[in-house]
């Protein structure tokens, strides 16, 4: 194999968990040029993986048909010369535009009885393979030979030249230690800790001497600037003034992260920052942080992962229970090294 394709996910995260593939054919087919098909949100972090070597914007929204623009799509594919193509989402429309490309090989998991669209077919295994990272590198193998572990950590790039380039970009002086808070994310509010909580926590950090930088999207302005406001001088806003490229070089920057259940996480994660991951709704049984510089903090509620975008039971006791007490306790064993 020559030359291929990689069919994104549409959020940031599971783009990260997918690094390891990508790394995983490079390596079987030495020289493989691997190019991605990704929306233009996911594609900064594309852009930072050694193995991609060309990232081809996917111009549909999440549920968008537009059969024409497929099609159009899918002769500028067919153009490629792609041996083979890995359809990393299990939606139908995913696969459809390999399949009018034409591309030979078309792997994938069965999904969305995908019979004929994927021609290299994978039963899941849910139970075998519990986590992202690991359904992602069974594509690289036979269908129904498990992926070898153990599997490496995703893996991201951000030279210093970058670094030095954004700070310049947004103004921004290097303090001498940086925690990053990411309190967003973008799957619900039931994976979001309370923002009056983040506050406590940025009081007591800048005690020790640490700046307060908030990352994540426009989106997450507001309650950024909630967390700003009750911690009054100790925050800088940065949510929606970076583009994700800028983030990805200011993260690399932080001497620990403190972020949610989020597509940062695993942005820092993949940097090899020290994180502290809070879980609520979600599980770290699926989408951990993956690092050995990670220490995942969860109450373990019996309603809890109940995986809901909101609290159906309407308390959020998984997170507004969870108090910065406890988070600092977290944080002293990172910050103090």
């Amino acid at each position: 194999m020559k030359k291929a394709l990689i069919v994104a996910p549409s959020w940031i995260g599971d783009t990260i968990m997918a690094q390891p593939l990508f790394a995983r054919l490079c390596a079987r087919h030495p020289g493989l040029h691997l190019d991605a098909l990704a929306p233009r949100w996911v594609a900064p972090v594309l852009h930072r993986m050694a193995e991609i070597r060309d990232v081809i914007d996917s111009p549909f929204g999440h549920g968008q048909l537009s059969l024409k623009a497929r099609w159009r799509l899918a002769r500028q594919l067919a153009a490629g010369g792609y041996d083979a193509v890995y359809v990393l989402p299990n939606s139908l429309k995913s696969a459809l535009v390999p399949w009018l490309a034409g591309i030979p090989q078309r792997v994938g998991f069965t999904g969305e009885s995908r019979y004929g669209l994927i021609n290299v077919r994978h039963d899941l295994d849910k139970q075998a393979l519990p986590l992202m990272v690991e359904r992602f590198m069974q594509l690289a193998e036979t269908p129904g030979t498990p992926p070898a572990k153990p599997i490496a950590h995703p893996r991201i790039h951000s030279s210093q030249a970058d670094q030095q380039r954004t700070l310049a970009e947004l103004g921004l002086n290097k303090p001498s230690r940086i925690v990053a808070f990411c309190p967003g994310a973008e799957y619900g509010p039931a994976k979001r800790w309370p923002a009056i909580h983040f506050a406590s926590l940025a009081r007591q950090l800048a005690l020790q001497g640490c700046a307060i930088w908030l990352f994540g999207s426009p989106k997450d302005h507001a309650v950024a600037e909630e967390i700003a406001q009750l911690a009054p001088g100790l925050c800088r806003n940065l949510c929606g003034a970076t583009s994700l490229a800028q983030a990805v070089d200011l993260l690399a920057l932080a001497d620990l992260v403190v972020c949610n259940d989020s597509g940062l996480m695993h942005v820092a994660a993949a940097l090899d920052r020290p994180i502290v991951a809070l879980y609520g709704s979600s599980s770290p049984g699926f989408t951990p942080p993956l690092s050995n510089r990670a220490d995942v903090v969860s109450l373990n509620l019996d309603c809890s992962p109940c995986f809901k975008r909101e609290c159906p039971l309407g308390h959020l006791d998984c997170l507004n229970k969870l108090s910065p007490e406890q988070v600092l306790a977290h944080c002293q064993q990172w910050i103090s090294r």
